[in-house]
């Protein structure tokens, strides 16, 4: 089911290839849960994820059947998709041998302690063995789509770094390499050769499962989708998790992501300035560009996820600040437009958490909280595709690979990356200055869109290493026809002599970057300075880009040299810093203003404003955004037809809109035990409105300025009949 105003806004824009990536199946708006419908979770996106064939690890409260939680979910007119872990779940009966008659709980992922590390009760994180996908197919994937389902998301494809010490991952490691296991703990190279076994082995998982998938779901008269819920390369590289990541993007049976970016992740620690602590705004930033990144290319979906909340026990407070500041990181990647608006409804709208910080008192979500939260539902439901920029100095990119997850645990005698600073110094600096820094991924070097709009590139191979000898040809082509690239590293980690395709099958190479320089006819060990290949430049620094960050001012000499390359060498324009971000998508204003940057001014909008962060939804001429705030604001000036009657913003959604030469009418559905707060465009001020019926016209309520009448009502999924009438 497309929306109106989507199809309108393609067509409007052109977005014709945007759309064609974005828009596969039809949904734009989803959430996850592991509970039949009921009236205080129903959010009415367009999809429900329900959660696992028997729910959820951490839910152990008796549910209805699945076949049953689907049902109910499609009678209220969801789209039905099902979700569940490939690294957990609720397999109890495969680890129990209810399923084939033998236990499995030896193919948990076990420490060097030999401690098994747990998901939940009876629910070890998983080695994917073979037996256990055949498990997975048989009992999972084909109870799912004969119940109709052809939606299915296979989430948190995850190895442990810290693991890896089980009899099963033994075994698969002697089928993988052909020789016996060895402790990741003992050398380098057991850590890397280690955790790219663990990357090969959820790759080789999801493409098992997805692959049976489809051609199970073509016998049943079903067009099956396929899709990874999955963290950002920055955040598993940053948790010591290993994951297959970009790779999946170029499999067939892998139609697309959800990127599970939220406080909870955004919220690690990280470094600039000499300083570590929360950027959350910042690393959300980074961790949305690092899936949109890896899936543009490819032509994937991707949903955007955030979380009202998060995983930690906090106060009410703290999830609000934090949401906003996730919330505005996704929407400023304009050619992104679908949605996971939350996981967990009922944790949310349902839980008990702190009133404050310094108070022990729990209570449910606040009213003005979870009208806000609608409130910003129902702008991504309305929220538009746009060929608009965020404001900023645009085609600097740093280099990624998913080789950043293999170098992180345990660590090594003359190897030290805090809190991933190697890459965190490449990008901060920047990012930190107002400059839309991207992100691009090595394993899709080969796609010509993933350096298109690159005009630098930063990179270092002193936290990562290339999976592939080709990665370096694209690059030297690049180079070649007018590309800037800055290589910044030491190369004198212990893992640069790791047993791989550099020091194997006749190439001699001491280091991977000793490669890479010939290929753009340099010495395999040159000087630090500048170097031209064919139209392009390359400027080689040997220092690692921890060093960006690890100490107050750091990062001083290495904005000089980007600046420089960017605007002698790239020829791209002044390096333009800044202390914030700005974007308009359709009639949305979004603003991010910077803490730690190179003023402490606030930015100023100018307009008709609606502030969707108020849960009062009130209406100014100008706002201003003081340093590590974000805001979402309606321009009410930017509306399309504004003579036409409409809801501008709302904490419920409207169905069976009715529009008469005097009248407007609509029903309008949210959750349960929510308040309602809409300002809705009406060509003059009405003489009546009703709700449900009753009389409840108010004079004060209309606003001349934008020409909208503010009303208030408690919320119902069953709908709330509004009518207005002048």
């Amino acid at each position: 089911m497309k929306f109106s105003y989507l199809i309108a806004s393609l067509l409007v824009f052109g977005m014709s290839t945007l759309s064609n990536a974005q828009n596969t199946d039809g949904v734009k708006t989803t959430f996850q849960t592991s509970r039949e419908w009921r009236p205080t979770i129903d959010n009415r996106t367009e999809a429900v994820m329900v959660y696992g064939v028997g729910g959820n690890p951490s839910d152990r409260l008796e549910k209805p059947s699945f076949e049953e939680r689907v049902k109910s979910w499609k009678e209220r007119g969801y789209t039905v998709h099902f979700m569940t872990g490939i690294a957990w779940g609720e397999y109890q009966d495969y680890f129990t041998g209810k399923w084939d008659g033998k236990w499995h709980l030896d193919e948990g992922q076990v420490t060097q302690k030999g401690d098994t590390i747990w998901h939940g009760y009876m629910v070890p994180y998983i080695v994917p063995s073979d037996n256990f996908l055949n498990y997975l197919k048989e009992r999972h994937i084909k109870r799912v789509i004969d119940a109709g389902v052809k939606g299915i998301f296979m989430e948190e494809p995850e190895f442990w770094a810290r693991a890896g010490y089980s009899e099963s991952f033994k075994k698969e490691w002697k089928k993988y390499y052909g020789f016996p296991w060895q402790p990741q703990d003992k050398s380098p190279e057991n850590t890397y050769l280690s955790n790219k076994l663990k990357y090969h082995l959820y790759y080789n998982a999801l493409k098992e499962v997805f692959t049976f998938a489809k051609e199970y779901g073509k016998t049943r008269g079903l067009d099956v989708k396929c899709y990874v819920p999955t963290h950002s390369l920055v955040n598993y590289s940053q948790w010591m998790i290993v994951s297959p990541e970009a790779s999946l993007a170029s499999l067939p049976c892998v139609d697309g992501y959800i990127a599970q970016v939220w406080t909870g992740t955004s919220r690690e620690p990280n470094y600039y300035n000499g300083k570590a602590q929360e950027r959350v705004f910042e690393t959300a930033y980074l961790e949305y560009g690092s899936m949109e990144s890896m899936t543009a290319p490819t032509k994937r979906k991707v949903f955007f996820l955030t979380d009202p909340i998060e995983d930690r026990s906090r106060d009410w407070s703290d999830y609000k600040k934090n949401y906003q500041a996730t919330f505005v990181a996704q929407l400023l990647y304009p050619n992104i437009a679908n949605y996971e608006v939350m996981p967990w409804p009922e944790r949310i709208y349902e839980g008990l958490y702190r009133t404050s910080a310094n108070s022990n008192k729990k209570q449910r979500i606040p009213r003005f909280y979870s009208t806000q939260i609608q409130v910003m539902i129902n702008a991504l439901n309305k929220m538009p595709l746009s060929r608009n920029k965020v404001t900023g100095s645009r085609g600097i990119s740093v280099l990624m690979s998913n080789s950043l997850m293999f170098q992180r645990f345990p660590s090594h005698k003359g190897y030290n990356d805090p809190q991933l600073s190697n890459f965190y110094g490449l990008a901060l600096p920047l990012l930190k200055r107002g400059v839309p820094v991207k992100t691009v991924h090595m394993e899709n070097l080969k796609y010509k869109e993933s350096l298109a709009d690159t005009k630098v590139l930063l990179m270092s191979y002193s936290n990562m290493k290339p999976l592939e000898p080709k990665a370096h040809q694209y690059i030297a082509e690049w180079v070649k026809k007018g590309g800037v690239l800055i290589f910044s590293g030491t190369d004198k980690d212990p893992f640069q002599t790791v047993r791989e395709w550099w020091n194997t099958q006749g190439n001699k190479y001491e280091t991977p970057s000793a490669h890479l320089f010939e290929q753009m006819r340099l010495s395999k060990s040159p000087q630090e300075g500048e170097y031209q290949y064919g139209k392009g430049t390359v400027y080689i620094v040997h220092t690692d880009p921890k060093a960006y960050v690890l100490k107050e001012g750091g990062d001083h000499n290495f904005i000089e040299l980007v600046s420089r390359m960017y605007e002698r060498k790239a020829k791209a324009g002044k390096l333009t810093l800044k202390n914030n971000f700005y974007l308009q998508r359709g009639a949305y204003d979004l603003i991010a203003v910077m803490k730690e940057s190179v003023s402490e001014t606030q930015y100023k909008v100018k307009g008709c404003l609606i502030d969707l962060f108020d849960p009062k939804l009130p209406v100014y001429d100008s706002i201003q955004i003081n340093p590590g705030e974000q805001a979402l604001l309606l321009n009410v000036e930017r509306i399309k037809n504004k003579k036409k009657a409409q809801v501008l913003a709302s904490a419920s959604k409207e169905y069976n809109e009715q529009r008469g030469e005097n009248y407007y009418k609509y029903v309008a559905k949210s959750p349960a035990e929510t308040t309602n707060i809409s300002r809705v465009l009406l060509p003059v001020c009405p003489r009546s409105v009703k709700i449900n019926g009753k009389e409840t016209f108010r004079p004060q309520n209309w606003n001349a300025q934008s020409r909208t009448y503010l009303i208030e009502f408690e919320n119902s999924p069953q709908g709330v009949s509004i009518q207005f009438h002048w």
